[in-house]
């Protein structure tokens, strides 16, 4: 889908190739933006430079801070450039110093020309004097809006600095999904398989105190002899010019003067994201010993935190607002007794460690950098024309976690985050999905593996049917049935095998002829109890798959189901209720899109009549102020009763069916209100919710098993990874439609 015009953004900030954590930061920013909302925006980055940066130009020009004429310049080239809307400044004191008055003036200036401004403050100062007091305000008073990165500098600015609580919005520091690796893999190409391995990452310097960890490894490598501390890093720049590597000479010292070599490993780079993820995604226990108490964010403890790893940090204001107690432990400022303790009570708590680093990466999704563009261009587009209005960018589809939760027998029920749970075993529910949604991604782009995954899951319902023509749906790891299928009704599992089983036949000119004709066995068996089940949504799912079938049989099947379905809707529709049941539960969608099936089937246009009404009856109760909030299940829909409020139980297969369901009526009836719900409703995936948070993981390829009230459920597991691809692919049909 593709937005007719780009509205310009503006960054002003460091950029590399300076290192420097302000330039990682905007550009990682940038990237974000530019991957969430590719057709909406056009990101334009203008650097500012020194003596000691080699900077090609902007599309602008750069902003050399030496030359006081340069923000004339860079003001004059923003003004000329008309689809400029906002300009999103990063600062750090440092950047402009002795050009404070020139700054703030640049900032008037943009406000005299009436271009929204927002500035962000990497740190702010609890205890200002006289002169940064006034400088602050300034700054506050030329621009729009001011992002800082923690509720405690909100507070300070708040507080200290009498900044208006409307003019401050918060939103943290971006971090990086974690990827989906093999920890041994990586434990081996780095040479520490067998190694508890403690790390620390950033720019190095004094105010880091390394040294507190040096001292206290000694005590560590005791009670855990095979530890060994990663020192990730190159010396800050600005320390290089003026000192050289002097403090890195006085940490080698203290390592040899203990003789602790063996233990310690200075990796002396300027690492690349992918590798820095890499290292983190094998520490054990990742050590924070900043000196500095007002030093207000860090990026390096947050990326540390969003990989899971336990922290042992010092108190500064960000960690002692974001870490809490079951994420890690809070020491002094250079008590190195306090860190041995603390490192060696963790490492001696395999149990503890593990749920750690799943505490942590539940938590600080949120900060993701996909959640984090969100939140900023939520408060761009206020800014720009008041309506927040957001147009999300489709991701490319992604298999990654299809092909890694598909093991030999199967796919596999739940995962512990992105890492196939084989202790959960099978369902047949998942792999009928899977084979539903593995034809349609056939059918678009003819993959040989494709076939493979088809074939298994094909394979997999087979297996699932018994003796009697009726499937089983719950199967262990070692493929035995479980005690599961005594005790829960079964009737949809049946259903959505026998809908697999349709689309199967209904691409029989597409597929190899093995695979048809089990899929028709496996029909024809199945299909001798498509009358004994009277679930409405094992109804549905039937309809759906026998309506792939030839010959008058099947055809009258779909009638005798239609029938009962549309017998339910009129003995429990009222003016205000039209539904089939007295109450709305999960999969909703599926039962008017099996009605407007047989309707299609038959051309009784009885049915035609009641999917209309019901679906639109639907979407009414799940779709309010563009934005869907599928029906709860913390608080199923009543008749007679309020429409519940309930927030958090929103699933993404109830997402996907509504989606199925939108494109089946939208191409039945051409209705474009049918076509603009398509893409509301997708985009719940992308961020378009009631937290604004992304439910899709675009780097493992999985999805979140699940929306809470203020959280994701970080699980990827099989019903919502199929859920999401069986969306992904219906948007395929819409991709170039312009967005309204």
């Amino acid at each position: 889908m593709i937005s007719k015009t780009k509205k310009g953004v503006a960054f002003l900030s460091t950029f590399p190739p300076r290192v420097c954590g302000i330039a990682t930061y905007t550009t990682d920013l940038i990237n974000a933006i530019a991957s969430k909302f590719e057709e909406s925006y056009r990101l334009i980055p203008i650097p500012i430079v020194d003596n000691n940066t080699s900077q090609d130009d902007g599309p602008l020009g750069k902003l050399d801070i030496l030359n006081p004429l340069s923000f004339d310049n860079i003001l004059q080239n923003i003004l000329c450039d008309l689809d400029i809307k906002l300009i999103c400044v990063e600062h750090e004191f440092g950047l402009f110093l002795g050009q404070e008055a020139k700054f703030i003036s640049f900032l008037s200036d943009l406000n005299a020309a009436q271009l929204a401004t927002v500035v962000t403050f990497h740190t702010v100062l609890p205890a200002p004097d006289r002169t940064m007091l006034e400088h602050v305000s300034a700054i506050a008073y030329h621009c729009s809006q001011i992002i800082v990165m923690t509720q405690g500098s909100a507070d300070i600015l708040i507080h200290n600095y009498k900044i208006p609580t409307s003019k401050i919005t918060v939103i943290a520091h971006g971090t990086h999904l974690a990827p989906a690796k093999d920890k041994h893999a990586i434990l081996e190409y780095f040479n520490l398989v067998g190694k508890k391995v403690l790390s620390t990452f950033g720019l190095l310097g004094p105010s880091k105190s390394i040294e507190t960890t040096l001292y206290a490894l000694p005590s560590i490598i005791e009670q855990n002899p095979n530890v060994i501390f990663l020192v990730l890093g190159m010396t800050h720049p600005n320390l290089l010019r003026s000192e050289g590597e002097s403090y890195r000479n006085e940490l080698e010292a203290i390592v040899d003067e203990f003789g602790i070599s063996a233990h310690v490993r200075f990796i002396n780079e300027f690492l690349s994201t992918e590798d820095l993820l890499a290292y983190l995604s094998i520490t054990d226990v990742y050590l924070f010993t900043s000196k500095d108490p007002l030093q207000a964010v860090s990026g390096t403890f947050s990326y540390a935190l969003s990989s899971g790893c336990p922290i042992i940090s010092t108190p500064i204001p960000h960690v002692k607002e974001v870490l809490k107690e079951d994420m890690g432990t809070i020491i002094d400022f250079q008590a190195s007794d306090q860190l041995a303790a603390a490192v060696n009570h963790i490492l001696d708590d395999e149990l503890q460690l593990s749920k750690i680093h799943h505490v942590n990466l539940e938590k600080m999704v949120k900060t993701s950098w996909q959640n984090v563009a969100i939140a900023h261009v939520y408060l761009f587009e206020l800014l720009i024309d008041k309506k927040g209005k957001m147009i999300y960018s489709i991701p490319p589809i992604n298999l990654d976690h299809i092909f890694r939760m598909s093991e030999e027998r199967g796919f596999v029920q739940f995962a512990d985050i992105s890492t196939p749970d084989l202790s959960s075993g099978y369902a047949l529910d998942d792999n009928a999905r899977a084979l539903v949604a593995m034809l349609h991604h056939y059918k678009l782009y003819g993959s040989y593996e494709d076939l493979s995954l088809i074939q298994k899951y094909l394979d997999f319902i087979a297996y699932c049917m018994q003796e009697d023509d009726t499937f089983l749906n719950y199967i262990d790891r070692y493929g035995n049935f479980t005690t599961q299928n005594q005790v829960e009704n079964l009737e949809d599992a049946n259903g959505r095998a026998v809908w697999a089983l349709g689309e199967v036949v209904g691409m029989a000119n597409l597929l190899p002829e093995r695979i048809v004709k089990l899929a028709i066995e496996l029909m024809e068996r199945a299909s001798k109890h498509a009358l004994v089940y009277f679930s409405t949504r094992s109804m549905a799912f039937t309809i759906k798959g026998l309506s792939f079938m030839t010959g008058k049989n099947y055809k009258a099947i779909i009638q005798v189901l239609a029938d009962r379905l549309a017998a339910m809707f009129e003995h429990e529709s009222t003016a205000d209720w039209q539904w089939y049941e007295s109450y709305m539960t999960y999969g909703n969608s599926v039962i008017p899109e099996a009605i407007l099936i047989a309707y299609e089937a038959t051309g009784d246009s009885r049915y035609s009549d009641i999917a209309y009404q019901s679906f639109d009856f639907l979407l009414s109760k799940i779709i309010v102020d563009d934005e869907i909030h599928v029906i709860s299940n913390k608080g199923w829909a009543h008749r007679g009763q309020p429409t519940t409020k309930a927030k958090g139980g929103e699933q993404p297969i109830d997402v996907a069916y509504t989606i199925i369901a939108l494109d089946r009526f939208y191409k039945f009836t051409r209705d474009e209100q049918y076509k603009r719900n398509i893409r509301i409703v997708f985009e719940w995936f992308l961020g378009r919710n009631h937290i604004r948070q992304i439910v899709y993981n675009p780097v493992t390829g999985g999805c979140f098993d699940g929306l809470e009230e203020h959280t994701i459920n970080i699980n990827q597991g099989a019903e919502s990874t199929i859920s999401y691809l069986m969306a992904r692919l219906k948007m395929e049909d819409y991709m170039n439609e312009p967005v309204r």
